[in-house]
């Protein structure tokens, strides 16, 4: 699904990737971990051509993506809850899921505005709300099925339950397992190692931008003690 080699990118004279590697197989769960500011953003965004690769290599379903527009790469099925939610503000519930819906890759079950308010109701509540009004908790359901309305085969998710109340956490933690039974790739970040632990099937962590161990839940608990000392808990 996605193949991510050796990749360096930063921002003008700054280089903040020095070499990330990993790979999501279809189907698949994996989430990237560190301390703040080790590149996990920085790598999804040069992932998606957000941010120009300095070096290194993308693929996506097998087709090199390194340096394409990021139009280009959406386009062929990936699809981004990103950090902040960024919902377009002045638009209603409703035009922001309607607003880029697709299902370019001919799915026979897609996402629809009917799926997505049986997956959030209140969303289906506060369809014709502009999307300034909601709460915090309500703007992640509408960026996550934003997300679901363009039929993506690989999710990114970025940071999806930070600052949100326990039953909202508990909503989106739902939300996810959900995806994750009916086939959907997904890259997680997040800071809930618990919660990580019991739901990704492989784990990549990152320091000072280089991607220095990888393993499923097993290893994760074999080396508790190297876990929790790259990614600071």
């Amino acid at each position: 699904m996605l193949e991510v080699e050796a990749l360096q990118s930063g921002y003008g004279p700054n280089p903040v990737l020095f070499g990330v590697d990993f790979a999501i197989r279809e189907g698949e769960v994996v989430t990237l971990l560190g301390r703040n500011g080790m590149g996990k953003t920085t790598s999804v965004k040069t992932i998606l051509g957000l941010v120009a690769p300095c070096a290194g290599r993308v693929r996506v379903r097998g087709r090199d993506v390194t340096g394409l527009a990021p139009e280009k790469i959406a386009r062929l099925g990936i699809g981004l809850v990103p950090e902040g939610r960024q919902v377009f503000p002045t638009l209603t519930v409703r035009e922001n899921l309607v607003a880029t819906a697709a299902n370019r890759l001919n799915r026979a079950n897609p996402w629809t505005l009917a799926r997505i308010h049986a997956l959030f109701p209140r969303l289906r509540e506060r369809e014709n709300q502009s999307a300034k009004t909601l709460s915090g908790g309500e703007q992640q359901m509408l960026s996550i099925g934003r997300a679901l309305m363009t039929n993506p085969a690989l999710l990114i998710l970025d940071e999806a339950t930070e600052g949100l109340a326990p039953v909202i956490r508990d909503e989106i933690w739902s939300c996810l397992r959900l995806l994750k039974s009916e086939g959907l790739s997904i890259l997680l970040i997040d800071k809930n190692l618990s919660a990580l632990s019991r739901f990704a099937d492989r784990h990549v962590i990152l320091e000072k931008g280089r991607s220095v161990w990888q393993g499923d839940g097993e290893a994760l608990k074999r080396e508790e003690a190297r876990v929790h000392a790259l990614i600071g808990l």
